[in-house]
C-alpha cells in the first residue's frame, strides 16, 4: 500500500502547503485514499501506520467519517459505506457525461457482446466514469474511478494529443518519480528497474518508454484513434475514440472497447471492432450536441447546522473543520457544475471565511480547480472519485443489506433476511441474511428457495407486479407489507417489507422471522414492522446512492 504522499502530509510537515489549507481535512482525505486503496477495509492500526498519522487522530477521523456516515466502524475495522459516494457521486452528476452518454455505451456493449467504458483525463493519467462489463470467467476488472497512466492506455495517448509541453514535462517527472506505476494501484506494477549503477540501461528504459508513448500519441493524432496491445498485462487490448465536446472541439472523454486477445487479436481490432465504435461515438456526440441545459438539482441544506450539531453533541471526538470540509464537495452537482465562493458558502450554510479555506485546501489537494470558462469559479476533477469509489462501484445489493440485516436481527432479536422473485414469478430465492443465537431460530441458508405465495417476502413481491389478484396480494400492495402466518410451517410468522430501487420498482424484500409462541401477529405489526420499515428505508438509500451511475446487481 503506497504510503501517505507528500500532498496529504504536507499539513503536517508544513512544507509548501498553503498556510490557510485545514490541517485535519488534509489528513481525513488522506484516510478516504488509504481506505479506497486497500479495498475499502482497513483496520486503526493499519490505517496508522498507511498515513503516518497517530492513532488518536485516526480514531477521531474515522468517528467523524462514522459520524457522516462514510465509513462504519464493524468489529476491528474501518469500512467504506455507500454514503462515500456522495462525493463521487456529486462529480460525475456536475460531469453529465455518464447520464448522457452511458445508455450509448451500454447498448454498444450489448452488440459487441464486450466490455466497454468512458473515460476523462486525469492530469497524466486516464480515469473511468462508465463501465459497461461483461460476465465471464475472463472479465475486465476496472472500476468507476480506477486511474491508470496515460501511456498504458489507449485513451491516454488520445487525451495526449492535446498535451501542452507542460503536460509533458510533468509527465516525465511523474514517470523518474515512480517508474514502476506503484501510485495506479489498479494496474500491474511494472518490472524492477534496472539497478541504480547501472546509468546507462536505466536512461535507455526511460527513453524507450517515452520514445514508445510518443509514437502512439503521434499515431493517435493522425489515425484518430488508438490501441492498447497488451500495455496494462498479457492478454488485455482494447481500441479507442475520442468523443469530442461540440463546444470547443476538444476530447471531452475517451470511449474504449476492451477485450483479450483470444478474442481479438490487437491487430483485428481497427477493422473487427472499430466501424462500430466510431458508429457510437458519433452518436455520442450528436447527443452532446442536442442536449438540454441541466435542471439544477436541490442543494444540501443544513450541512453547517448539523456538523454544530454534532460537535455539541460529540465533542472532541467530531473533527468539525473536516466534515465542514468534506460537505463543500456535495455543494457540487446536476446543474451545479462550477460555483462560485458565494455559491459555495450559501449551499452549505458556512461562512464565506470557512468555505473559502475549505476550497483552498481541496484545491491544493487536486480535489477542485478553477472551472474552465468561468470567472472565479471552481469546479469538481475527476480526482474526487478517489474518495472511496472505485470499491463500491462493484457492489450488490446482498452486500448493501448485509450491515443492516445485522443491525435489524441485534434489534429485535430475531433473525432478518433479503430476498429476490426468480424470473419465472413462482419463487423467491435467498440472497442475504443475519441470524441470532437463539436455540429455536429460523435458519435458511443464503441461494434457497421457497415457493413465492406462501412466504411474506414473495408476497410483498409479487404484490408490486401488475394488478394482483389474488387478496392476500391485494392486501399486501395496499398495506405495504406482507404477513404471513404459519402457511409455510407450523409455528413460523414473519413480516416482510419491499425494498425499492431509484424507479420505485420493488426489486427485493426484507423480512423478519418468529415463532408463534414468542410474538402475536399484534407484536410483529407494532414492534417488529417498524423496525423493518426503517432497516428497509436505510438499504434504500444506500441502494440508490449505489445505482445512480452504476449497476448493481440484485444476487
Amino acid at each position: 500500500m503506497p504510503a501517505m504522499t507528500a500532498v496529504e502530509t504536507g499539513a503536517r510537515a508544513g512544507a509548501g502547503v498553503p498556510a490557510e489549507a485545514v490541517g485535519p481535512l488534509v489528513r481525513g482525505v488522506g484516510v478516504l485514499r488509504r481506505l479506497a486503496e486497500a479495498g475499502g477495509t482497513l483496520s486503526p492500526s493499519a490505517l496508522e501506520r498507511a498515513t503516518g498519522l497517530a492513532r488518536s487522530t485516526v480514531d477521531r477521523i474515522t468517528a467523524t467519517l462514522a459520524r457522516m456516515g462514510y465509513v462504519r466502524l464493524d468489529g476491528r475495522d474501518v469500512v467504506l459505506t455507500p454514503g462515500v459516494l456522495e462525493l463521487g457521486n456529486a462529480y460525475l452528476a456536475a460531469l453529465r457525461l455518464p447520464a448522457l452518454l452511458g445508455a450509448r455505451a451500454d447498448a454498444l456493449a450489448d452488440e459487441l457482446d464486450e466490455s466497454v467504458s468512458l473515460a476523462v483525463a486525469d492530469r497524466d493519467g486516464i480515469r473511468f466514469i462508465h463501465q459497461a462489463t461483461r460476465r465471464r470467467a475472463l472479465s475486465v476488472s476496472f472500476r468507476i474511478g480506477d486511474l491508470l497512466p496515460a501511456e498504458r492506455t489507449a485513451p491516454g495517448a488520445l487525451f495526449a494529443t492535446e498535451w501542452t509541453e507542460r503536460d509533458w514535462a510533468r509527465w516525465r517527472t511523474r514517470r523518474a518519480e515512480d517508474p514502476r506505476d506503484t501510485a495506479f494501484p489498479a494496474v500491474p506494477p511494472r518490472p524492477e528497474p534496472a539497478p541504480a549503477h547501472d546509468t546507462a540501461r536505466t536512461t535507455d528504459t526511460a527513453a524507450a518508454v517515452e520514445a514508445a508513448f510518443a509514437d502512439r500519441v503521434g499515431a493517435a493524432r493522425r489515425d484518430g484513434w488508438a490501441v492498447d496491445d497488451q500495455l496494462i498485462e498479457p492478454g488485455l487490448v482494447a481500441v479507442s475514440a475520442p468523443v469530442r465536446d461540440p463546444r470547443t472541439g476538444r476530447v471531452a472523454c475517451v470511449a474504449s472497447v476492451v477485450s483479450h486477445t483470444s478474442r481479438h487479436p490487437a491487430a483485428e481490432l481497427p477493422a473487427a471492432l472499430l466501424p462500430r465504435l466510431r458508429t457510437a461515438v458519433a452518436a455520442m456526440e450528436a447527443d452532446l450536441r442536442t442536449a438540454p441545459p441541466p435542471e439544477p438539482g436541490p442543494a444540501p441544506a443544513g450541512l453547517a447546522t448539523w456538523t454544530t450539531a454534532s460537535k455539541q453533541e460529540l465533542g472532541r471526538d467530531f473533527v468539525e473543520s473536516l466534515a465542514r470540509g468534506l460537505t463543500v464537495l456535495t455543494a457540487f452537482g446536476e446543474g451545479r457544475p462550477a460555483l462560485s465562493l458565494t455559491d459555495v458558502a450559501r449551499a452549505t450554510g458556512l461562512p464565506r471565511a470557512t468555505a473559502r479555506r475549505a476550497l483552498l485546501t481541496h484545491e491544493y489537494l487536486g480535489l477542485v480547480a478553477a472551472a474552465p470558462h468561468e470567472d472565479r469559479a471552481f469546479a469538481l476533477t475527476p480526482r474526487v472519485l478517489d474518495l472511496g469509489f472505485p470499491p463500491l462501484s462493484r457492489t450488490t445489493l446482498p452486500r448493501l443489506a448485509e450491515p443492516h440485516l445485522r443491525a435489524l436481527a441485534d434489534r429485535v432479536a430475531e433473525p432478518a433476511a433479503l430476498a429476490v422473485l426468480t424470473a419465472d414469478g413462482t419463487e423467491i430465492q435467498y440472497t442475504a441474511g443475519a441470524g441470532t443465537g437463539g436455540v429455536l431460530t429460523v435458519r435458511i441458508p443464503v441461494g434457497a428457495r421457497l415457493p413465492a405465495a406462501a412466504t411474506s417476502l414473495g408476497r410483498v413481491l409479487l404484490a408490486d407486479t401488475g394488478t394482483p389478484a389474488a387478496p392476500e396480494l391485494a392486501e399486501a400492495r395496499a398495506r405495504g407489507y406482507a404477513l404471513v402466518d404459519e402457511e409455510l410451517e407450523s409455528g413460523l410468522r414473519s413480516v416482510a417489507v419491499p425494498v425499492r430501487d431509484r424507479t420505485g420498482r420493488a426489486v427485493a424484500a426484507v423480512n423478519v422471522a418468529t415463532h408463534a409462541a414468542r410474538r402475536s401477529l399484534e407484536d410483529c405489526v407494532e414492534h417488529l414492522l417498524p423496525a423493518l420499515r426503517a432497516t428497509a428505508d436505510d438499504i434504500q438509500r444506500d441502494l440508490h446512492r449505489a445505482s445512480r451511475f452504476t449497476k448493481v446487481p440484485t444476487t
